[in-house]
């Protein structure tokens, strides 16, 4: 059975490029433009193998999200991945301790995104 990712980005041009190389790749794909419509999903009953976000979106950024989402009780084990264009230590570490499994820096090629999601994602 396919594994089902979930991708919130505000950027169009991200999410379209991740959802095309996650789709050929045989994942099914769900998106959000940002944290609180990403909320909204996980709350209605998506429950993805795979959460990627970016961080910095508006409304609710990506680690507020990552906060939000490991409340769920259905969410407390699913791998949650950064994929941003930021690399400082400081929001690195926070992440990590929100609850996120990996930080990936943005451009990152569909080749490997998908070695990592591979990496993170038991039976992908």
């Amino acid at each position: 059975m396919a594994k089902t990712i979930f991708v919130i980005d505000d950027s169009a041009t991200i999410l379209m490029s991740v959802r095309n190389n996650l789709e050929i790749a045989g994942f099914i794909v769900e998106t959000a433009p940002d944290g609180v419509q990403a909320l909204d999903k996980l709350k209605g009953g998506l429950k993805p193998d795979l959460i990627i976000t970016d961080i910095n979106m508006p409304n609710m950024n990506g680690l507020e999200l990552i906060q939000h989402a490991r409340a769920l009780a259905n969410l407390r084990f699913t791998p949650i991945l950064v994929l941003t264009t930021e690399n400082q230590q400081t929001r690195r570490d926070e992440a990590k301790k929100l609850g996120a499994t990996g930080w990936l820096v943005k451009p990152m090629g569909g080749a490997d995104l998908l070695k990592i999601i591979k990496q993170v994602l038991p039976g992908a």
